[in-house]
């Protein structure tokens, strides 16, 4: 697995073979680091395979899913229309699609470091106890069985006892009642739309339904570049 950086550095030497570059100045030739964690947010790639502290890590199907956007953006595709194509995507198909030589696609061999591993105390089998017997002839006693006790003297009842005072019921609780449980958090998937734009959707969206999105969602575009609400410089 590669840190952020590793990953990214990776894509650049990728890109250095076979890339015409962006099509127009609106289009990183690159994507930073700000971009990859868009492209994770709306589904265009990945989220991290694994953290380690607090640094994520990403894998080979990572440095395909990138490069492959970078390769479909300098054909002056739109990021829509990138992750109608992508969606569900295998290997095998990004792997076509963004061309990364062999020996980019190798791990370091760092790896995750793996947790130790602890014992599990309460799983371990216990000690077998010994027996009565041979606890008493080990301390040097006898082992033939005790002479009978005396049968115990009677004593007297116990005098009676009052019984207990009255206690007062406990006061009423005072001040504000608490307040209502939160209802239950769910997740949320985005659809990346032109200008920076993101929907924000509680189902799964397949490629056809993404495609459709973007295209329904033209008029209010339309309506949010008129009032000056998107930012048509970040296209990446």
């Amino acid at each position: 697995m590669w840190t952020l950086d590793e990953l990214l550095d990776r894509v650049s030497a990728a890109l250095a073979a076979e890339y015409s570059g962006a099509p127009n100045g609106r289009v990183r030739d690159v994507p930073d680091k700000r971009a990859v964690r868009w492209y994770a947010t709306t589904g265009l790639v990945d989220r991290p395979s694994a953290m380690r502290g607090r640094s994520a890590l990403y894998e080979r199907r990572h440095l395909l899913q990138l490069v492959a956007v970078k390769r479909l953006q300098s054909e002056g595709r739109t990021l829509a229309d990138i992750q109608a194509e992508l969606a569900g995507a295998t290997d095998t198909t990004l792997a076509a699609i963004a061309r990364v030589p062999s020996h980019l696609l190798e791990s370091d061999g760092a790896g995750v470091p793996a947790e130790e591993v602890r014992p599990r105390f309460w799983a371990a089998p216990a000690a077998p106890r010994p027996a009565a017997a041979d606890m008493v002839t080990a301390a040097g006693m006898s082992t033939a069985p005790p002479a009978a006790a005396a049968p115990p003297v009677p004593t007297a009842p116990p005098a009676a006892t009052a019984p207990p005072a009255a206690t007062a019921p406990p006061a009423a609780p005072t001040g504000t009642p608490p307040a209502p449980p939160h209802p239950p958090a769910f997740a949320l998937n985005g659809v990346a739309l032109p200008g920076g734009a993101v929907l924000l959707i509680p189902g799964t969206p397949t490629a056809a339904d993404r495609a459709e999105i973007a295209a329904a969602a033209r008029p209010l575009l339309d309506l949010l570049a008129a009032r000056g609400l998107l930012d048509e410089r970040d296209q990446s």
